[in-house]
């Protein structure tokens, strides 16, 4: 097993981002329209555009900021840090985070507190500030901190950020919230981004997107709230992954490449085996349906899955009993630093625990040779 493992599911949320973010890099034009730093109720939150995204975490404790209380709230209250509450946003502590972890890269997602603007113009230009900040974050250390752009949720503005970033030539991936996506991916107007994604080899990766409790919710404040989350992932996630195979997006694209991050994998099997079953019944029927034009899929969609479809993993015994279905290739493990789920700083005991029945070299697969080659990390 390598020295060092990477992770490839981790976080730059918006409380460690920069204070001064947005507002040195937009037109100061848009004013208080901009997202910047305010006080709400004594609390230090980001608000763009009258509408409150969620807490800042750079204001020092001693101006008025406690301690979390109870349960803990992320992993690096868990690991006991307080210097600075910026760590995961600042290149030198975050890498000391890593080496402390046993960690040589991490794949770094942006925030999941989606960013909430309903101005497509307005949200599309909070994407490529970040996007731009977060070439600059990750220059400290190319090969280590490996970040992934957002793409706006709309067709148009989704490529046109994607051929800027692919001009620019620094990154490896880019991520679609998938939740958000307007319209469904059914709609022929994404079918540019597929294939200019196809030309420029960047992959594509679905990430899981988190909502505050929609109004009258009844869960919300309970422990059924908590209980909610997992039924939320799987909203998010299973119509637009049975999409890439029934709208033939991964059969037409055979180059393109997507990573499912932080979904889970154990509802993975037996989805791709129902479409395997309901692509044979089209098929029995071709008779059929060749009176109404054919049927366009020819592959099986379990053959694309293990072609195209990557997935990453924490602390899941449950995937690493669907290994076999999956391919030791596709998965690929992940801290979720700094998250409340993340294995940071105890990575290598987790993963000591959980794979001590596997042989090294698929251990060596799992936490760091699937990551180098998907990402082409070699130093």
């Amino acid at each position: 097993m390598s020295d060092k493992m990477i992770s490839s599911d981790d976080h730059l949320d918006l409380g460690y981002l920069p204070a001064d973010l947005w507002t040195s890099r937009m037109a100061a034009s848009l004013g208080e329209r901009v997202p910047h730093i305010a006080e709400r109720g004594g609390d230090a939150v980001w608000v763009c555009d009258g509408k409150v995204w969620g807490s800042w975490r750079g204001r020092p404790r001693q101006e008025g900021r406690s301690k979390p209380k109870g349960p803990v709230i992320t992993a690096l209250d868990r690991g006991g840090l307080e210097e600075s509450e910026r760590r995961p946003a600042i290149p030198a502590l975050r890498l000391a985070d890593m080496d402390r972890d046993g960690v040589e890269a991490h794949v770094m997602y942006g925030p999941v507190f989606s960013i909430q603007t309903e101005d497509p113009e307005l949200r599309a230009e909070c994407y490529r500030v970040y996007n731009d900040w977060l070439a600059e974050f990750c220059a400290a250390a190319p090969l280590r901190l490996v970040g992934v752009p957002m793409l706006p949720e709309m067709p148009a503005a989704a490529l046109n950020e994607l051929e800027r970033l692919a001009a620019k030539g620094w990154c490896r991936q880019v991520n679609l919230q998938i939740a958000n996506v307007r319209p469904g991916l059914d709609d022929a107007a994404w079918e540019p981004l597929w294939q200019r994604l196809e030309e420029t080899g960047l992959l594509l990766s679905f990430h899981v997107t988190v909502f505050a409790p929609r109004p009258g919710d009844p869960a919300a404040g309970t422990p059924a709230g908590g209980f909610a989350a997992t039924k939320a992932f799987l909203e998010q996630f299973l119509e637009p992954f049975v999409d890439l195979f029934a709208w033939g997006i991964l059969e037409r694209h055979p180059k393109l490449r997507i990573v499912m991050a932080e979904s889970g994998l154990g509802w993975l099997p037996w989805v791709v085996q129902e479409l395997d079953y309901r692509h044979g019944r089209l098929w029995e029927a071709k008779d059929f349906w060749n009176e109404k034009g054919g049927i366009p899929l020819t592959l099986r969609p379990s053959e694309l899955f293990k072609r195209q479809i990557y997935a990453t993993f924490q602390n899941d015994p449950v995937a690493l009993a669907l290994l076999p279905f999956f391919g030791e290739e596709h998965v690929l493990w992940a801290s979720d630093y700094p998250h409340p789920d993340s294995t940071w700083p105890n990575s290598r005991a987790v993963v000591d625990r959980q794979m001590r029945h596997l042989a090294p070299e698929l251990r060596r697969k799992l936490t760091h040779d699937n990551a180098v080659a998907l990402y082409g990390l070699q130093s």
